[in-house]
């Protein structure tokens, strides 16, 4: 055993007794270190220190079941990696978030062209619900699924001919249902 394991191992008993001058000299001799890691990994100091100083405090609180197995270093290095990999993880899940409820209110309706867009949506789904069953069977799987005929072909077991033919005619009736809708003028029917 030499003489850094001794210091270290007398450091650890200390610390677990709570003498604070044990801690204050692992704090003053691994503190800037960590500091540096965590910004490393977060890319900021403010954030980096308060990693930083949310570790030293754990090694202040978790102080009498401490167990550290290797060095204060490598115990202490550790665990700003995994504080400051956490904080990364956090953040994106904050801003995802903020992008959904951003997403959420932008597309909430209000206005007069947002309530004709849910209102065209909604007579494309009956449109699409009208069609006869095998018809709307094939648009779905080809639209919807976006399945390739020869894909649905087999999936139906029918010719690839029987696919065009109820696609074919699908597209017609869907065309003749949402005429008004997608007349030149582009307004809603009168």
């Amino acid at each position: 055993m030499d003489k850094h394991d001794t210091n270290e191992r007398d450091l650890q008993q200390r610390i677990r007794v709570g003498d604070e001058s044990a801690f204050d000299a692992v704090f003053r001799a691994h503190y800037p270190r960590l500091v540096r890691m965590a910004e490393s990994i977060v890319g900021e100091r403010a954030p980096a220190e308060e990693i930083a100083q949310e570790v030293m405090l754990e090694l202040w609180r978790r102080r009498e079941s401490l167990q550290v197995e290797q060095s204060f270093a490598a115990y202490l290095m550790r665990s700003t990696r995994n504080r400051a990999l956490n904080h990364i993880r956090h953040q994106r899940i904050v801003a995802r978030e903020l992008s959904a409820a951003k997403f959420e209110v932008r597309e909430s309706p209000g206005t007069d062209a947002e309530m004709l867009g849910v209102e065209l949506e909604q007579v494309v789904r009956e449109a699409i619900a009208g069609l006869p069953e095998r018809c709307r069977e094939v648009f779905e799987l080809s639209r919807v699924q976006g399945m390739r005929y020869v894909e649905i072909a087999g999936a139906l077991e029918i010719s690839v001919k029987t696919v065009e033919k109820r696609m074919g005619q699908a597209l017609s009736e869907l065309r003749e249902r949402l005429a008004p809708w997608l007349g030149e003028g582009g307004g809603k029917p009168s």
